[in-house]
């Protein structure tokens, strides 16, 4: 595998010295590593995203093409976005030509407006829209202005995509094939996976965390479930996840988000069938299989909290049919 350390400050060297000096001495390391012959990606750290590092706490993938790079997912924050492209520029001279968005999370896109500067075309799901319109989506932001600066910014935007696809499409770069499934609503309602064929490579989003506790939110788990049992149908050799390493294993290493996942279902839909309270429930549920998990104390009490409200509201949906 092919590694590039960054190391702080490349590139850093046009702004000025009253921004260099209001900024981190020292940035948080982005690795590049190689899944494919021209493929490769940056993954992000296990933490929760921060002013010491950048938001970069999700994953972001590149193949490399005759006719220019394809990215897949944008980083957290601009500066992120520069630095993957200053990774890039180490190993072609290629344009960026196209920027295909697995799903509208702040991780994943607040990089966008760099790669729209120098030319790229953006991709994602047209559900993208509703989010893209939202109060939610505004208020994130405002917030992470406080909370993420100086990555996150007064010049920081939403970017919507150049093109918004509905269902399964194929893009075509240089020769290279991009096979742009839908398979949302499960994380959020526009997840899209991203195969490539010539190179067994699949970018599977945060459809898939590998290695640690997934953000459930108010994901809808049944889809998401069904839609893992579906990346498991590619033909594929590696799996760029959401967060965490890629997979070189991908029936295990999937199979570890779908078993949490079912967990959660099981033992919240257990509880709200029986009329539990959910501190009682949870409390009295066996957590012991996914404990030791990176994320597992930010994230398990959330992430069960809300599929027990989904589970309600299903319950509820089908009591009134």
């Amino acid at each position: 595998m092919r590694s590039l350390l960054l190391r702080a400050g490349l590139a850093f060297g046009l702004l000025g010295p009253l921004a260099a000096a209001a900024q981190p001495a020292e940035e948080p390391p982005m690795r590049v590593e190689q899944v494919a012959p021209n493929s490769y990606y940056v993954q992000g750290l296990t933490q929760l995203g921060s002013t010491k590092n950048q938001n970069f706490i999700s994953n972001a993938g590149f193949v490399i093409t005759p006719a220019g790079v394809v990215v897949v997912d944008a980083l957290g924050s601009p500066r992120l976005a520069e630095r993957l492209t200053q990774a890039i520029r180490q190993l072609t001279d290629k344009p960026v030509t196209h920027v295909i968005l697995t799903h509208y999370h702040a991780d994943h896109i607040y990089g966008l407006q760099h790669f729209k500067q120098q030319g790229a075309q953006v991709i994602a799901h047209v559900a993208a829209k509703e989010y893209m319109q939202s109060e939610t989506a505004l208020l994130r932001l405002e917030a992470s202005r406080t909370d993420l600066a100086p990555w996150i910014d007064a010049q920081t935007r939403l970017v919507a995509a150049d093109t918004w696809i509905e269902g399964a499409t194929t893009l075509r770069v240089g020769g290279v094939v991009f096979e742009l499934d839908r398979v949302g609503p499960s994380h959020t309602p526009e997840d899209i996976t991203v195969y490539v064929p010539s190179e067994k490579l699949l970018f599977a989003g945060d459809l898939f965390f590998n290695g640690r506790l997934p953000f459930v939110g108010r994901a809808n788990s049944g889809q998401w479930i069904r839609s893992l049992d579906r990346l498991l149908a590619y033909d594929a050799r590696s799996v760029v996840p959401g967060h965490g390493p890629a997979s070189s294993d991908p029936k295990k290493d999937i199979g570890t988000t779908r078993d949490y996942l079912q967990h959660l279902r099981q033992s919240m839909g257990k509880a709200v069938e029986e009329f539990v309270p959910f501190d009682d429930a949870y409390a009295a549920t066996d957590w012991h299989r996914f404990e030791a998990m990176p994320m597992f104390g930010p994230a398990n009490r959330m992430n069960a909290y809300n599929t027990y409200l989904l589970i309600e509201e299903e319950t509820l949906a089908k009591g009134q049919r």
